[in-house]
């Protein structure tokens, strides 16, 4: 089969104007920088790239209901995977590392396979060298090209950390979707004094009392409220996933028309 997608051209680089080169083309925002005419060059748009970002944070090994965030966030991966290559695309994936290289792009089942074996690796347990979703935010960045689809699996937390003048640069020349990975515990905790065990030692909240429901909201709601009220208008598709909502609820954000 053809690598062409027949999607038309799009863009590889800009260089130098040079006479003959198409007005049309002209790189104004080089240009403007550099003091000398630069033209974009175009190449035949070939597969897409649907690139899997997997937040390996610590937060994401829990849960209370139907599943652990970190199993959602590997079924969510897995579906992401099988559309990319429904879809005709190459898929990768990646995560916060310095030591693993990302999983390569590759067509067919074969690509869809190796993603599937590196999410099984990476959320099964706590990888110990977890470097931060922003670490694996830089690695996509040297791995996209314009045009290219990328899905995010992440803690809130991880999401807050992120520098928000950095989302647009993503978004800008690839479809981005963010699933905000939680527990319903975390969403909705039950008026009661709960029990829990941090660092091998026995505490209890009262969830029963206004100050300690405000808290624990601050706490788990906050980064999935600022997420949610601030990524679209970066020109970011978001959604929270529940560990107990169906895998693939997220599909509808597929080919959503972006925020003004």
């Amino acid at each position: 089969m053809s690598p062409m997608r027949g999607r038309g051209m799009e863009y590889a680089e800009s260089r130098e104007y040079a006479i003959g080169d198409d007005a049309r083309h002209i790189d104004w925002r080089l240009t403007a920088r550099s003091g000398k005419a630069h033209t974009k060059l175009f190449q035949a748009e070939r597969e897409r790239l649907t690139l899997i970002v997997a937040d390996t944070a610590p937060a994401l090994y829990f849960g209370t209901r139907v599943r652990f965030k970190s199993v959602q966030a590997a079924r969510a991966g897995a579906v992401a995977a099988w559309v990319a290559i429904r879809d005709g695309d190459r898929v990768a994936a990646l995560r916060g590392s310095s030591n693993e290289a990302p999983v390569p792009p590759a067509a067919g089942p074969r690509g869809a396979l190796r993603v599937l074996d590196a999410l099984v690796r990476w959320y099964t347990r706590p990888p110990e060298d977890d470097a931060g979703l922003t670490v694996a935010l830089d690695h996509a960045r040297r791995l996209l090209r314009p045009g290219s689809r990328v899905i995010l699996l992440s803690d809130p937390a991880s999401v807050a950390a992120v520098p928000v003048q950095r989302w647009p640069a993503l978004s800008m020349h690839n479809e981005v979707i963010v699933l905000l990975l939680a527990d319903p515990l975390e969403v909705e905790p039950p008026k009661a004094a709960l029990p829990f065990n941090a660092a091998g030692h026995r505490i209890e909240l009262d969830l029963a009392t206004a100050g300690q429901r405000q808290r624990w909201r601050q706490e788990f709601m906050g980064p999935i409220e600022a997420a949610l009220a601030q990524l679209p208008a970066r020109g970011v598709r978001v959604q929270l996933l529940p560990g107990n909502a169906s895998s693939d609820a997220w599909l509808p954000l597929l080919g959503r028309a972006r925020a003004a």
